[in-house]
């Protein structure tokens, strides 16, 4: 695959500057809605550019994986966002939590798959921000749950930026979507403490429209960068040679969620 630097390092999710509006703002717009007509507004808002400019530059993660077929090792990167998909301005913003269902129409629209359980242990290990995890235990499917968890990350993150993790769970990619009678389930993983053990190991308990304040969303450029070469990640998760690169799992045969519940 052939593809510029530019096209690797920069997500193009289009800026309209006539159209953009805080993090309050959609709290206030959304604070009384049903999940479904959220998600219908966050998509539309994040199609229109509504995300913060830190979320347009990509972070390499880069490491050497050791390929026992040519006994070498090689150079890889691949590309995550610096924090959770969010919506608003760099100085006001809301990390949204969103069903895996409208992460995957969000991550296919704009290049990009959400993280396994390897590639979120790879995010926290490469994080420069690492935030003790806010456990919060009432109304926690809540809008407003969401809001104040958003808050609370926002005063111990005190204006540092980078890469941040240990703030959320993430909605994963997991060969356990297809284990048992139901698909129709949702991954999620992580969230780490400052001693890098997640507080929630890989999970599918959860049906597919349920969300809490716990979960983000981040997203990964479709492509890894191997020795130089750029392949799809569909590629490198489907190869046995390679498929260590991104997945800790035995198996790796789910690589999206259904667009559609």
């Amino acid at each position: 695959m052939q593809l510029s630097s530019c096209v690797i390092s920069k997500i193009y999710i289009p800026y309209q500057p006539e159209k953009v509006i805080t993090g309050t703002e959609f709290y206030t717009l959304v604070k009384d809605s049903s999940w479904q007509s959220r998600e219908q507004i966050v998509l539309k808002l994040i199609n229109e550019g509504n995300i913060p400019n830190f979320l347009r530059e990509y972070v390499p993660i880069k490491f050497k994986f050791y390929d026992s077929t040519i006994n070498k090792y090689l150079n890889v990167t691949y590309f995550v966002t610096a924090d959770y998909l969010s919506i608003g301005t760099n100085k006001d913003f809301m990390r949204i939590p969103m069903t895996p269902i409208l992460a995957q129409q969000i991550a296919d629209r704009y290049h990009c798959f959400l993280p396994t359980r390897k590639i979120v242990n790879d995010i926290y290990e490469n994080a420069t921000i690492k935030i003790a995890p806010f456990p919060l235990t009432e109304k926690r499917d809540s809008i407003r749950t969401f809001y104040q968890h958003h808050q609370l990350i926002e005063q111990e993150r005190n204006g540092r930026t980078g890469l941040i993790a240990g703030i959320k769970k993430d909605v994963v990619i997991s060969a356990k979507i297809n284990s048992g009678p139901k698909t129709n389930k949702v991954a999620i993983y992580g969230w780490h403490k400052p001693d890098g053990n997640p507080i929630q190991p890989l999970y599918t308990g959860h049906v597919n429209w349920y969300v809490d304040y716990s979960h983000g969303i981040r997203l990964i450029n479709r492509v890894i960068v191997i020795d130089g070469k750029m392949y799809d990640f569909t590629q490198v998760l489907k190869s046995a040679r390679f498929k260590k690169i991104l997945s800790d799992e035995e198996d790796a045969d789910f690589v999206r969620y259904p667009d559609k519940f």
